[in-house]
């Protein structure tokens, strides 16, 4: 300080004090400009196309998007919104909707891209290609049933094999519009009315369209309500479905519940044996509801085993929904001839029931002939339904039951039937 004070006055001490103000002021300056041009050097450079490389890497993937793949989130957008809005068969429709738009994302990561095995990939290997999820949810369908009203009248097993006319309508429909055996058996069991034996028959003859089929047969099922009472006013008149039916309960011996189940088994083995896994696992289910000493079991199967692998098989079936295998013509052509064998299973019921009334003392009302798709409970309700439309008096619920019951064992033997013959026919 005492240099300081000898070469520098006192008064001119605030002029020193600005003049480094200026120096330190003008050197950030330059320092900032130096600095801005080095890093403009750099942005001219090869840096920047880095950069930009790596940015534009982000939206890459646009590229490998393509219109069909937008139809199929359109698709599967709609099935979410059925689901959801309207309540049909929400617990299938959504999953398979919400699957319909991951699987036909760009190079999706949820299906197998080159050597990295998706997750609804190894879902569909284990349980689709070897039958696996659909023949577990029949144990479920199985304990949810009650065979009684079938019991009482065994007679309505009729209808329930009247009303699979629409499987082989729509199968010879299909080979006359250029489809393979193997794929029209595979639409045709969409008039099964039961979507766990469509995909069955689908996967078992190595369909190429499962997607479609299986989409076909749980959209219809969904709308039963909306199919049925269409196609039956078709052939009926107002005075046919007010016709009353005396309804007079009869009482079913547990043992007769018991032996049911079985005895349908060994019968189905004998008839069509392919048809064993189908009729087993259903039956199977059943006699765990009727044992009487399950009842923990039966619980499990009607709820948590039916719920988790309804909630898989949906979004496992997103597998053939992709994009290049579904958007096509012949999807359309799947749709109309599955909703060809929805309305022709109603309505050959209802003409059996029509004939039968040729020569029975005791008339059937034809709606109950229609019962006899196996979409159970929906066909027994809309037959309910409208008998009392027609007749605000009329109860015809339990005869629908016990014809709509009957249709669940006549679709399977129906599903097995074709597994017998379409492979013999092939060679």
């Amino acid at each position: 300080m005492g240099v300081l004070h000898d070469s520098v006055s006192t008064a001119e001490m605030p002029g020193v004090m600005r003049s480094l103000e200026t120096f330190v002021t003008v050197s950030g300056a330059v320092a900032e400009v130096s600095f801005f041009r080095h890093c403009t050097a750099n942005f001219k450079g090869g840096n920047d196309m880095e950069f930009w490389n790596a940015f534009a890497s982000l939206f890459s993937n646009f590229g490998n998007l393509t219109w069909q793949m937008v139809v199929m989130w359109g698709i599967g957008a709609l099935l979410i919104y059925l689901a959801i809005a309207k309540k049909m068969e929400p617990s299938l429709l959504l999953p398979m909707g919400f699957g319909a738009i991951l699987v036909n994302l760009p190079l999706s990561g949820a299906i197998t891209q080159g050597d990295t095995v998706g997750p609804i990939s190894a879902l569909f290997e284990a349980g689709m290609s070897n039958e696996l999820f659909p023949l577990l949810l029949f144990i479920g369908i199985g304990a949810m049933i009650d065979f009684g009203p079938l019991l009482e009248k065994p007679w309505l097993m009729l209808f329930g094999a009247a009303a699979q006319f629409g499987i082989f309508f729509a199968m010879i429909a299909a080979v006359m519009l250029g489809f393979d055996l193997k794929d029209a058996a595979s639409i045709g069991i969409i008039g099964a009315a039961d979507g766990p034996t469509s995909i069955l028959v689908s996967q078992v003859l190595h369909s190429n369209y499962i997607g479609p089929i299986a989409v076909a047969a749980y959209s219809y099922m969904a709308l039963v309500p909306i199919i049925q009472p269409f196609a039956i006013k078709l052939v009926t008149t107002k005075k046919e479905r007010a016709m009353h039916m005396p309804y007079n309960p009869k009482h079913v011996s547990r043992s007769l519940r018991i032996c049911f189940p079985i005895m349908v088994t060994i019968i189905a083995g004998f008839i069509a044996p392919m048809s064993v896994s189908l009729v087993g696992f259903l039956m199977f289910g059943n006699l765990l509801r009727e044992c009487g000493c399950l009842e923990r079991l039966s619980q499990t199967a009607q709820n948590d085993l039916a719920n988790l692998i309804t909630l898989l098989l949906g979004i496992t079936i997103s597998f053939s929904m992709q994009a290049d295998q579904f958007v096509n013509l012949k999807t359309l052509i799947i749709m109309a001839l599955g909703l060809v064998a929805f309305v022709f299973d109603s309505i050959a019921g209802v003409m059996f029931a029509k004939l039968l009334n040729l020569f029975c003392k005791n008339k059937v009302n034809p709606m109950v002939g229609a019962a006899g798709i196996s979409a159970f409970p929906m066909s027994a309700r809309v037959i309910q339904k409208m008998g009392q439309e027609a007749d605000c008096t009329n109860h015809l619920l339990m005869h629908a039951v016990g014809a709509n019951v009957a249709g669940q064992i006549a679709s399977v033997l129906a599903g097995g039937m074709i597994l017998n013959l379409v492979p013999q026919l092939l060679g």
